[in-house]
């Protein structure tokens, strides 16, 4: 299983799969053929299919900048390995091919390459959280020691970075105004959101704030700002919504924050590992259920669970989000993507709560709803894994022709 620094990545947004994944193939080909003259570039399935919308032409093109660049779209040709799939093609100066490369962009961010079956990264011996749970209850380690004890001697270097973008990213969102890029002309909530929160009683208070956290998040990650996925762009704004509101609410020292930060990172890791965090793999399950069970998984820790109730509320956050469908309208990471960040925040502080008031006891456990999960998904019509054809999108679209 790999670090969880695959995870936790730094980049621009909209999509980490359809934009941050594609560039970093235009990158890395560019760097196998230094001499190609022009490029070409096939998007496949889900990529073509939204990917005007999440910028993904303009992504490779700013990465093969200034060579000429042919984006061929075919949305209806099909790769069986994976639906985010990338064929480029290094032309000479004679217009023909000097290499080409198969590489799928799988979530996150991430790619694999045609036949890639495993990553090349390896740091955990353990695949699943119950093999976890054995060995910290034999060690008498928290989930943090455990990823302290497995993962580079600069995790914590590396999550106190992971921290500060976050926040950056956070509390930019809560001053910026006006309307995001792309054809749905949206409003910026954010502001308006946290000032009245502010306002409010005690109940409209937690859940107004963590709703403007989460929101200013998501709505700096539509506009194409820098920001860390968790695990996604999609839904990076749910766990740092969660741990921003209970680093004020509780005083909580910094350390405290990474430990969480590594918990949920382990946490989507699993996740990513014995299923998917795509949503045109499985749809929204993976990138908003899984970003649910992190901030969750978080959040008990913080209050001072035990490992049984951090995996209960993981189990929680990803088995109340099961068959969500990614469905983002005009191919936009805006509706529902970005209420979708907020309403997973508040669902992943009121499970931590439920799992806290629990002795972590329940019948169906994690990596069972992660395998659930995974089938879930395979078993979703391609309309809604993240092609913009069915769902929200096309009720959208079709509201608009009438």
């Amino acid at each position: 299983m790999e670090s969880i620094k695959e995870v936790f990545r730094i980049g621009a947004g909209p999509s980490s799969s359809h934009t941050m994944g594609p560039k970093l193939a235009a990158e890395l080909f560019r760097a196998r053929v230094p001499e190609a003259a022009a490029f070409r570039v096939t998007l496949y399935e889900s990529l073509a299919a939204t990917g005007k919308g999440h910028l993904t032409d303009k992504a490779i093109q700013q990465a093969l900048t200034p060579f000429p660049v042919e984006i061929v779209w075919a949305a209806n040709q099909t790769i069986q390995e994976h639906p985010n799939a990338m064929y480029f093609e290094a032309l000479d100066d004679t217009a023909q091919v000097m290499k080409s490369w198969m590489v799928f962009s799988v979530g996150g961010g991430a790619l694999r390459e045609a036949g890639q079956k495993e990553s090349s990264i390896s740091c955990y011996p353990q695949k699943t959280l119950e093999e976890i749970m054995d060995i910290c209850s034999e060690k008498g380690w928290s989930y943090w020691e455990y990823v302290e004890h497995y993962e580079e001697g600069d995790i914590w270097n590396f999550l106190a970075t992971i921290w500060h973008i976050m926040q950056e990213t956070l509390e930019r969102g809560l001053q910026t105004t006006g309307v995001l890029p792309g054809e749905l002309r949206l409003a910026r909530k954010a502001r308006d959101y946290y000032q009245k929160a502010l306002l409010g009683g005690i109940a409209l208070r937690q859940t107004g704030l963590l709703v403007a956290y989460a929101l200013a998040i998501a709505e700096e990650n539509a506009s194409g700002a820098t920001i860390v996925t968790a695990p996604t762009c999609g839904a990076s704004g749910v766990l740092p919504a969660v741990l921003y509101h209970l680093q004020i609410e509780q005083q909580l020292p910094l350390k405290a924050i990474y430990q969480a930060l590594a918990t949920a990172g382990l946490i989507g890791t699993i996740i990513k590992t014995n299923a998917s965090i795509s949503g045109a793999e499985v749809g929204c399950q993976g990138e908003i259920g899984s970003a649910c069970s992190m901030a969750a998984a978080a959040a008990t820790q913080l209050m001072g669970g035990t490992i049984r109730q951090i995996e209960y509320a993981a189990e929680m956050g990803l088995e109340h989000h099961l068959g969500l469908t990614c469905d983002p309208v005009g191919g936009l990471v805006q509706i529902p993507c970005i209420e979708r960040n907020a309403m997973a925040a508040t669902r992943a502080m009121y499970i931590a709560q439920v799992a806290i008031l629990s002795d972590g006891t329940h019948r169906i456990p994690f990596d069972e709803v992660v395998r659930v999960m995974k089938e879930t998904g395979h078993d979703l019509p391609s309309l809604y894994r993240e092609t913009s054809h069915g769902g929200l999108a096309k009720a959208y679209g079709q509201r608009r022709k009438k």
